[in-house]
Protein backbone atom coordinates (compact mmCIF):
# COMPACT_ATOMS: atom_id res chain seq x y z
CA UNK A 1 0.00 0.00 0.00
CA UNK A 2 1.80 3.23 -1.17
CA UNK A 3 1.92 5.97 1.92
CA UNK A 4 -0.17 8.82 2.02
CA UNK A 5 0.51 12.25 2.02
CA UNK A 6 -1.10 14.77 4.36
CA UNK A 7 -0.86 18.46 4.29
CA UNK A 8 -1.65 20.31 7.56
CA UNK A 9 -2.41 24.38 7.13
CA UNK A 10 -3.93 26.37 10.04
CA UNK A 11 -4.69 29.82 10.47
CA UNK A 12 -3.36 32.13 13.14
CA UNK A 13 -5.98 31.19 15.93
CA UNK A 14 -5.56 27.34 15.11
CA UNK A 15 -2.35 26.70 14.67
CA UNK A 16 -2.27 25.45 18.38
CA UNK A 17 -5.44 23.46 17.94
CA UNK A 18 -3.63 21.89 14.70
CA UNK A 19 -0.71 20.77 16.95
CA UNK A 20 -3.29 19.50 19.95
CA UNK A 21 -5.02 17.72 17.45
CA UNK A 22 -1.47 16.33 15.86
CA UNK A 23 -0.43 15.17 19.20
CA UNK A 24 -4.01 13.45 20.08
CA UNK A 25 -4.26 11.33 16.77
CA UNK A 26 0.25 10.71 16.42
CA UNK A 27 0.52 7.53 16.06
CA UNK A 28 -2.56 7.24 13.64
CA UNK A 29 -0.39 10.51 11.84
CA UNK A 30 2.89 8.40 12.18
CA UNK A 31 2.58 6.61 9.05
CA UNK A 32 1.80 9.81 6.65
CA UNK A 33 4.46 11.98 5.05
CA UNK A 34 3.82 14.90 6.59
CA UNK A 35 3.99 18.37 4.81
CA UNK A 36 2.78 21.69 6.66
CA UNK A 37 2.69 25.87 6.03
CA UNK A 38 5.94 27.20 7.77
CA UNK A 39 4.51 28.19 11.04
CA UNK A 40 1.99 25.24 11.36
CA UNK A 41 4.75 23.04 10.74
CA UNK A 42 6.77 24.76 13.73
CA UNK A 43 4.09 24.16 15.62
CA UNK A 44 3.26 20.66 14.92
CA UNK A 45 7.22 19.75 15.46
CA UNK A 46 7.28 21.70 18.75
CA UNK A 47 4.32 19.50 20.62
CA UNK A 48 5.34 15.72 18.89
CA UNK A 49 9.19 15.62 17.99
CA UNK A 50 9.31 12.60 16.85
CA UNK A 51 6.97 13.15 13.44
CA UNK A 52 8.76 14.34 10.48
CA UNK A 53 7.02 17.39 9.11
CA UNK A 54 8.34 19.23 5.81
CA UNK A 55 8.01 22.39 6.74
CA UNK A 56 7.47 24.98 3.79
CA UNK A 57 7.37 28.84 3.42
CA UNK A 58 4.40 30.72 5.79
CA UNK A 59 1.40 30.72 3.60
CA UNK A 60 1.20 34.34 3.13
CA UNK A 61 4.69 34.12 2.12
CA UNK A 62 3.91 31.02 -0.60
CA UNK A 63 3.01 27.99 1.85
CA UNK A 64 -0.55 28.05 0.79
CA UNK A 65 0.72 27.85 -3.28
CA UNK A 66 3.35 25.58 -2.86
CA UNK A 67 0.36 23.01 -1.30
CA UNK A 68 -1.74 24.04 -3.66
CA UNK A 69 0.97 22.68 -6.55
CA UNK A 70 1.18 19.88 -4.58
CA UNK A 71 -2.58 18.91 -4.86
CA UNK A 72 -2.22 20.08 -8.38
CA UNK A 73 1.00 17.69 -9.24
CA UNK A 74 -0.79 14.65 -6.97
CA UNK A 75 0.98 14.50 -4.25
CA UNK A 76 -1.02 15.27 -1.20
CA UNK A 77 -3.87 12.72 -0.68
CA UNK A 78 -5.35 14.90 2.61
CA UNK A 79 -5.30 18.49 3.75
CA UNK A 80 -5.87 19.42 6.64
CA UNK A 81 -6.84 23.32 6.75
CA UNK A 82 -8.14 24.48 10.00
CA UNK A 83 -9.52 27.71 9.16
CA UNK A 84 -10.48 30.55 12.00
CA UNK A 85 -13.86 31.97 10.29
CA UNK A 86 -14.07 34.71 13.38
CA UNK A 87 -10.61 36.79 11.59
CA UNK A 88 -10.09 38.64 8.63
CA UNK A 89 -7.13 36.97 6.84
CA UNK A 90 -4.75 39.24 4.67
CA UNK A 91 -4.40 36.20 2.02
CA UNK A 92 -8.27 35.26 1.70
CA UNK A 93 -7.61 34.81 -1.93
CA UNK A 94 -5.10 32.48 -1.33
CA UNK A 95 -6.61 30.68 0.94
CA UNK A 96 -9.75 30.02 -0.77
CA UNK A 97 -7.26 29.25 -3.86
CA UNK A 98 -6.25 26.44 -1.93
CA UNK A 99 -9.26 24.74 -1.08
CA UNK A 100 -10.63 25.50 -4.58
CA UNK A 101 -7.50 23.08 -5.55
CA UNK A 102 -8.97 20.61 -2.54
CA UNK A 103 -12.41 20.49 -4.29
CA UNK A 104 -10.66 20.23 -8.32
CA UNK A 105 -8.49 17.74 -7.34
CA UNK A 106 -11.19 16.20 -5.00
CA UNK A 107 -9.09 15.02 -2.09
CA UNK A 108 -10.13 14.98 0.92
CA UNK A 109 -9.97 18.04 3.12
CA UNK A 110 -11.28 18.80 6.74
CA UNK A 111 -11.46 22.40 7.79
CA UNK A 112 -11.96 21.22 11.59
CA UNK A 113 -10.95 18.81 14.40
CA UNK A 114 -14.34 17.02 14.32
CA UNK A 115 -14.09 16.18 10.18
CA UNK A 116 -10.17 15.50 10.59
CA UNK A 117 -10.76 12.96 13.32
CA UNK A 118 -12.97 10.94 10.91
CA UNK A 119 -11.03 11.51 8.30
CA UNK A 120 -7.87 9.90 9.95
CA UNK A 121 -10.30 7.46 11.70
CA UNK A 122 -11.54 6.27 7.91
CA UNK A 123 -7.65 5.87 6.91
CA UNK A 124 -7.39 3.18 9.79
CA UNK A 125 -6.57 -0.26 8.55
Amino acid sequence: MKQLTLALVAHDAKKDDMAAFVALYENDIRPFTLFATGTTGARVMERCPSLSVTRLKSGPLGGDQQIGAMIAEGRIDALFFFVDPLSPHPHDVDVKALMRLALVYDIPMALNRATAGRLIESFRD
